[in-house]
């Protein structure tokens, strides 16, 4: 199956959308149970997600896939090396895991700093002693790929893409990515749950792009499809894309999820891609 899951609700209170916090140990145990009875095989988390992996390592994840990520690397860090050694070996330890089927970059353009060279070195050092089966970066542009794909020898690739941000393919890279082999794994399917809220109840700070927000929804409402259905039904109408990353507060959205993935893809979809990074990027949120 396609659809893997995010956790980083499991350690923090995320998404635009989340009213209800952090998602309690007992459900996530629920969640993580569901996802492995239906098929669902790589759990996707990282160092900086509050105690995501802590929690993870006490539900037990040995049937699952597990990619992690590393922080940004602290400045004036004298020793990367060593800082990522230990990074890893506290992430292996939380988890319970003995190795990584991914490891990624959370700042991939560090890559580019006078300690890049070393700091990729070492993620091919979790390679070459079996603690990682495949290292990458997480992106939130493909433009962050332009000066990176040529010097590293990249496995995976994590990047935003939904219906409103389509800059993996319109860039070129999705089909760049699959051509060498690479695993892309895409998450913000839902824009962080901006795509699947009712018109009136998206916050007013997105007001600026209005039509793009009518214009979805009268769709939505002309072909009889659920925002859930419509977001991962245009994720699985790429067939280059390897894992689609999903995360839920309760075992019922996934339940519910599940459901829409399964559901049948429509012929074709509404023209709401947007290149404004005030409104594809999350980070850029807080200033709107």
């Amino acid at each position: 199956m396609k659809l893997a899951l995010g956790t980083v609700q499991f350690g923090l209170p995320y998404g635009v959308s989340n009213h209800s916090g952090q998602t309690p140990l007992l459900e996530a145990a629920r969640i993580v149970d569901l996802a492995r009875s239906s098929g669902i095989s790589l759990l996707d988390t990282a160092m900086a997600y509050g105690d995501s992996e802590a929690r993870l390592g006490k539900i037990g994840v040995d049937s699952f896939k597990v990619v992690t990520k590393l922080p940004p690397l602290p400045e004036n860090c004298s020793e990367p090396k060593k800082w990522a050694e230990e990074q890893v070996e506290s992430s292996l330890q939380k988890l319970g895991q003995a190795r990584l089927y991914g490891l990624l970059l959370h700042n991939p353009a560090q890559l580019l700093s006078p300690s890049g060279q070393l700091l990729f070195k070492t993620l091919q050092g979790f390679k070459a002693r079996g603690l990682v089966e495949k290292i990458g970066i997480s992106i939130y542009s493909p433009s962050e790929l332009d000066e990176l794909f040529p010097l590293f020898p990249f496995d995976i690739v994590q990047s935003p893409f939904n219906p409103v941000d389509r800059g993996l393919i319109s860039s070129g890279w999705m089909q760049k990515l699959h051509a060498e082999g690479i695993e892309i794994h895409i998450r913000s399917v839902f824009l962080q749950g901006l795509l699947l809220m009712p018109e009136d109840q998206i916050p007013a700070r997105f007001s600026r792009w209005a039509a793009l927000w009518n214009m979805w929804h009268d769709w939505l409402s002309a072909n009889g499809i659920s925002p859930q259905a419509a977001c991962l039904a245009f994720a699985k109408s790429v067939p280059e894309i390897d894992q689609i990353l999903v995360g839920v507060e309760t075992r019922h959205q996934l339940e519910e999820l599940l459901s829409a993935f399964d559901s049948p893809t429509p012929d074709s979809f509404p023209s709401i891609e947007s290149t404004d990074p005030d409104l594809i990027n999350p980070s850029q949120w807080s200033k709107l």
